[in-house]
Order: C-alpha cells, then structure tokens, then sequence
C-alpha cells in the first residue's frame, strides 16, 4: 500500500512540474501556498489534501477534474489501492 501511495505521489508531482510555466514564488503567491509546501510536492514526499489540489488546479487555470485526468494519464491504466485475493492489484 505504501509503495503505491508514493507512487501515485510521484505522479502528481510530475504533473504538476510539467504544468508549471513559471516561478514556484509566483504560483505560490497566486494561490497562497508556501514555497516548501509546493516544493515538497514537487518532489512527491507528501501526499496532498483536496483543497490543495483544487488550489494547484485553479493556478493552473484549469479544472481539478482535468488535472487529475492528467494524473491518472501518467500514473497509468493499471493503478489501483485495492488487491485482489492473491494480493494482485485489481
């Protein structure tokens, strides 16, 4: 499970690198993040609540639903929490 949940926030972070046009502090102040806080994502060491996604969409000036479609483009077809009886995800 844990190795699955780094890996999903490793998929966020990605995305959220590429999408970036622009400085950490501009972005930060636009959405009222702290610089360690986005840098921390970036780096996918922290595992991220709604309302900060919703706040990294927004800068983005996109959708949290369009943003997440872009996650689950890079984290994969195949990803999943839930194992199947022979510990396989499903």
């Amino acid at each position: 499970m844990q190795d699955r949940k780094l890996e999903l926030q490793k998929a966020i972070a990605n995305v959220i690198k590429r999408k970036r046009k622009y400085s950490i502090s501009k972005i930060c102040l636009e959405i009222d993040m702290s610089k360690s806080l986005w840098s921390i994502l970036e780096k996918g060491s922290k595992d991220i609540n709604i309302s900060t996604f919703w706040r990294i969409a927004e800068g983005f000036d996109i959708k949290p639903s369009e943003l997440m479609a872009e996650i689950e483009k890079e984290i994969g077809d195949k990803f999943s929490f839930i194992e199947d009886s022979s510990g396989n995800q499903k």
